[in-house]
């Protein structure tokens, strides 16, 4: 479990490709003191397991599944990524709950920037437009923001904005992000169990009324 708040930005130093994953070995001298085999680390918002580790290093494997709905499919030797350990139970939760189950992928659409601010609008796809809502939480590339815009429900092309203080354009990725990126998003984890329980209250609900018509 993670909160969102971004404790270094790494560097991707390796990476080892076969047929169905990957093995990556990223440089963060900050989330690898302490961590031991089979610790998770958020990359990019992604929870990977630590399987190998150096004083400066730490390497993970990624799965076929993983590679083919993040952007870690897109990693480069050199491509700079969001780090985060897993959070202390008893701390202080100071983004949201995130898991490091993304969602999926989102593009940037349009940057605007302001006096001491920059907006950031993301496409977003009609499967995860449910889930997102304006003022509520969400994870890019494991930043905990919150939606500070949304588009309207009667919108063909779904999209959601947030507004980056300057302290998370210099401390996170997200700073160097401009239109037409890919970013990995994971949506507030109530609104996946809300949206899951409303559907399986409809389905159940459907023999019962057909049913009721037979008769």
């Amino acid at each position: 479990m993670f909160t969102g708040i971004i404790e270094e930005l790494g560097q991707i130093e390796r990476i080892e490709t076969t047929a169905d994953a990957a093995r990556l070995t990223i440089r963060g001298p900050l989330v690898v003191d302490g961590a031991g085999h089979g610790d998770s680390i958020a990359v990019a918002g992604v929870c990977l397991t630590v399987v190998e580790r150096t004083p400066d290093t730490f390497t993970a494997d990624v799965m076929a599944q993983t590679l083919s709905m993040s952007t870690l499919s897109d990693a480069r030797v050199g491509s700079t990524v969001n780090l985060e350990r897993a959070a202390l139970v008893g701390g202080r939760l100071g983004g949201h709950i995130v898991q490091g189950h993304i969602d999926g992928t989102s593009t940037v659409l349009a940057v605007t920037p302001g006096e001491a601010w920059r907006v950031l609008r993301f496409s977003l796809s009609a499967q995860l437009a449910p889930l997102v809502v304006g003022k509520g939480s969400i994870a890019i590339d494991g930043v905990s923001l919150t939606v500070s815009n949304i588009s309207p429900a009667t919108d063909v092309n779904q999209w959601f904005e947030v507004s980056l203080i300057p302290e998370t354009l210099t401390a996170t990725t997200l700073g160097e992000r401009a239109v037409g990126d890919r970013v990995n998003i994971e949506t507030d984890i109530l609104a996946r169990h809300v949206e899951r329980m409303l559907a399986l209250a409809t389905h159940n609900s459907q023999p019962e009324a057909a049913t009721r018509s037979a008769s």
